[in-house]
């Protein structure tokens, strides 16, 4: 189906402007968000005491760059994400076959954006830095609801697409019923006239 095509390109360009909304706000108020990446890096707001701050980063420099790697990782998922959805657009009206094979990109994009919110922000801000420990600085629940989002587009993107079957526009009449003979039944039979 056609409109099953379309609403596959129209989820992978929400995606797409998810991601690049995301880099534009990072980068135009980076002071803002900079605190956040620097508050779950030092592991200032988790538990007292714990015995997980071997592991905090203070250094302003290797704040930085774990801040630009992930300005970065989000860009790309956004762009993956936008040429995704233009390459399933330019292939929409394609054989099954071509379409199929269009949706690398976006595959791609989805799983450079499962490592970013699930491995960058569940596995290693959530566990390593014990961000779940903070009750200021936690993107916990946020990037859960992004990738299982992604996730369930991706599922929804990667199934098969079939064929597209296009309606013959001129209907074909059905051929007029032989007409019958007034005042005689089609399947009577003749009646004998000779007498006997």
């Amino acid at each position: 189906m056609l409109i099953a095509r379309y609403a596959k390109i129209a989820m992978a360009l929400c995606l797409a402007a998810f991601c690049l909304l995301v880099t534009f706000n990072n980068l135009t108020d980076y002071g803002t968000n900079y605190l956040f990446v620097q508050h779950v890096l030092s592991m200032d707001t988790t538990f007292s005491g714990n015995a997980l701050m071997y592991r905090s980063i203070t250094h302003p420099v290797l704040v930085q760059v774990a801040y630009g790697v992930i300005i970065v990782a989000e860009a790309a998922v956004g762009l993956l994400f936008l040429a995704g959805s233009i390459r399933l657009w330019q292939t929409r009206a394609a054989p099954a076959v071509l379409f199929n094979q269009a949706k690398g990109l976006f595959v791609a994009g989805c799983l450079l954006a499962f490592l970013v919110w699930f491995f960058g922000f569940m596995v290693i801000a959530g566990e390593w830095f014990a961000m779940w420990q903070s009750a200021t600085w936690n993107g916990q629940d946020a990037a859960f609801r992004f990738y299982v989002t992604v996730l369930a587009v991706l599922i929804f993107v990667n199934q098969p697409d079939g064929d597209l079957t296009h309606a013959n526009p001129i209907s074909v009449r059905a051929k007029p019923a032989p007409k019958r003979q007034p005042g005689r039944r089609a399947d009577q039979k003749r009646r004998r006239t000779d007498k006997v």
